[in-house]
C-alpha cells in the first residue's frame, strides 16, 4: 500500500529550500511513498523542482485562507487525499488547525509548536542544531541527525539549462561572482555603500558581477548596477529561483546576507560568504557545503536584537553592519578564492 504523505512549510523561500532534505530522506525511508508538500507560492518553484514530491498544493494566507474558518474549510477538502502521515517542520498556529482538521492518525510536529496538542508525536526543537539538522530531528533518526549535512537537490529542466546558457554565452569567457545585496529586512542588509565598494573592488580585479533576487529586490540591485559602466548585470526580477541557482553554478562564488540566496548557494553546491548583521549563524542557517564561510561582528552587547530581523535597527546605531568593514569581507572573499 502507497504512503501518503504530507509535508507542511508555509514559510519564506530559505525555509523552503532547507526543508528539501527532509523531503528526500522521507521519500528514501518510506518505500512506496507519495509526497505532498503544502505550502505557499512563492515556494512553488522550488518544490516542484524535487525528484522526491508528488503534487504541491498552495496555501493563500492572504486571501483564500486568510481566517481561521477559509482555513478550515480548505483543510476539510484535503481530506480526499486520505494521508497517512502529516510532517510539519512549520510550527504556527495555522498549521497546527490545519493538522488538526485533517484528522490523520500519524503527525510528526514540534514541542514548540502552537497547539502542539493536535500533534501524535512531538520531538524537541534544538536551538544548537542547523534548520537542516533541526528537520531531520522530526524522523527521530539518530544517524540522519549525525549526518545531516545532505545537500538541496533539484532538478533543472532543459528549458531552464538552455536560457542560462544562452545568457553566458553573450558574457564571452569571464570569471562570475554573484551578490546578493537586498533583504525583506533592513537589519540583516549589509549596507549598500559596502557592497558597492565591495563590487568596485572585484571589478577591478576582473571579476564579472552578477546581481541576484527577486522582483522586489529589483529597484534594489538596479540601483547598485547603474553606478557601474560595466562588468556587472543584474538578473534580480527576470530570473526565477530556479534559473538563478543554475546561474550561481556558473559562479565561483557567492556573497549575501543572511538570507534566502545562502540556502540557493547549497543548492547550486558553490562557495558562499553570508554576512551576518543583526543575526547571528548560532540562529542555525549558515551555509554547510564545505567550500562556504559566513563572517559576523559578535563583540556587540545588542546582537542578536531580533531572530528575523526588524525595519530599522532598534538602538539607531546599526554597528553589527557597519563595524563589519568591506576590506574584511574582501579579506575572506580572496582567501576563499585563493587570490
Amino acid at each position: 500500500m502507497t504512503q501518503k504523505i504530507l509535508i507542511i512549510q508555509t514559510a519564506f523561500l530559505g525555509d523552503a529550500i532547507l526543508t528539501l532534505p527532509l523531503v528526500q530522506k522521507v521519500y528514501e525511508l518510506n518505500g512506496n511513498t507519495s509526497i505532498d508538500i503544502l505550502t505557499i507560492e512563492q515556494n512553488r518553484f522550488i518544490f516542484e523542482s524535487s525528484p522526491y514530491v508528488s503534487n504541491v498544493i498552495i496555501l493563500d494566507k492572504k486571501k483564500k485562507h486568510r481566517n481561521i474558518f477559509k482555513t478550515l474549510r480548505f483543510a476539510k477538502k484535503l481530506r480526499k487525499n486520505k494521508y497517512t502521515k502529516i510532517i510539519s517542520p512549520h510550527r504556527s498556529f495555522r498549521t497546527s488547525i490545519i493538522v488538526w482538521a485533517l484528522k490523520v492518525k500519524e503527525s510528526i510536529g514540534f514541542y514548540t509548536s502552537a497547539f502542539n496538542f493536535v500533534y501524535k508525536t512531538l520531538i524537541k526543537y534544538r536551538i544548537d542544531y542547523h534548520e537542516v539538522q533541526r528537520n531531520l530531528s522530526l524522523l527521530n533518526n539518530a544517524s540522519l541527525v549525525q549526518n545531516w549535512k545532505i545537500l538541496p537537490k533539484i532538478i533543472v529542466s532543459k528549458e531552464v539549462i538552455d536560457k542560462v546558457k544562452q545568457f553566458i554565452k553573450y558574457l564571452s569567457e569571464k570569471k562570475y561572482i554573484a551578490i546578493a545585496p537586498s533583504s525583506v529586512w533592513y537589519t540583516k542588509t549589509y549596507p549598500k555603500e559596502y557592497y558597492i565598494r565591495i563590487i568596485n573592488d572585484l571589478i577591478e580585479k576582473g571579476f564579472f558581477i552578477f546581481l541576484i533576487g527577486g522582483t522586489d529586490d529589483k529597484n534594489y540591485c538596479e540601483g547598485i548596477k547603474n553606478l557601474f559602466p560595466d562588468n556587472i548585470i543584474s538578473t534580480a526580477g527576470s530570473f526565477n529561483v530556479i534559473e538563478t541557482i543554475e546561474l550561481l553554478k556558473y559562479c565561483q562564488l557567492l556573497i549575501c546576507n543572511d538570507s534566502a540566496p545562502t540556502h540557493m548557494g547549497m543548492c547550486a553546491d558553490i562557495p558562499v560568504l553570508t554576512i551576518y548583521c543583526s543575526t547571528v549563524p548560532s540562529f542555525g542557517f549558515y551555509p554547510y557545503n564545505g567550500k562556504s564561510k559566513y563572517l559576523s561582528y559578535d563583540e556587540l552587547i545588542c546582537k542578536p536584537c531580533g531572530i528575523h530581523g526588524y525595519k530599522k535597527c532598534p538602538i539607531k546605531t546599526y554597528d553589527c553592519a557597519y563595524l563589519l568593514t568591506p576590506e574584511r569581507i574582501l579579506h575572506s572573499v580572496y582567501q576563499m578564492l585563493s587570490l
